[in-house]
């Protein structure tokens, strides 16, 4: 038996060869792809924007942030405008949006909104009241902050409705 040498399969068996290396990148750039498409896919359904919600407290139905710390009004802001920078944002810091603002649990997408800051970031608003946390409600569902007078007005719990709470004079 004898077998004859045939150039044209040495060149194709070479160029199958040669090829290997390009058809491994490729089927491995076409993996990564389906993982990072699919990583980004699983994280579409997770909105990046805070969370504004409800929860019942000692003053009723109040607005919560997505970590169920109590959101206030400040009197002082006009026009949907935040009257509160500087050391007043210290003891009272903006709910601030990296995202759009999400409603659950009770609270109205419809009165949700953003307003821009003076230093430049977008701060929540609930029915064109900016929205702000305070640094004493330490703990989900306290509203230390209910009625204080500082920074020039009164500070309030939010309703669902968007209006201030106000605790009995009882």
């Amino acid at each position: 038996m004898s077998f004859q040498h045939d150039s044209n399969t040495t060149r194709t068996a070479a160029s199958r060869d040669s090829h290997f290396p390009i058809a491994a990148a490729l089927a491995m750039m076409v993996a990564l792809a389906v993982v990072l498409l699919h990583a980004e896919v699983g994280n579409a359904g997770k909105a990046s924007g805070p969370v504004v919600s409800t929860e019942t407290s000692r003053l009723g139905r109040i607005l919560v942030n997505g970590q169920g710390r109590t959101l206030y009004l400040f009197e002082k802001d006009r026009n949907g405008k935040s009257a509160c920078a500087g050391k007043c944002a210290t003891f009272w810091p903006p709910l601030i949006a990296a995202g759009k603002p999400r409603a659950t649990a009770g609270a109205k997408s419809s009165l949700l909104g953003t307003v821009r800051r003076a230093d430049g970031r977008l701060q929540v608003t609930y029915n064109h009241h900016p929205l702000y946390r305070f640094v004493k409600d330490v703990k989900r569902g306290q509203t230390n902050g209910e009625g204080v007078d500082a920074f020039g007005a009164e500070w309030y719990v939010v309703s669902p409705a968007g209006s201030k709470v106000e605790k009995d004079a009882s």
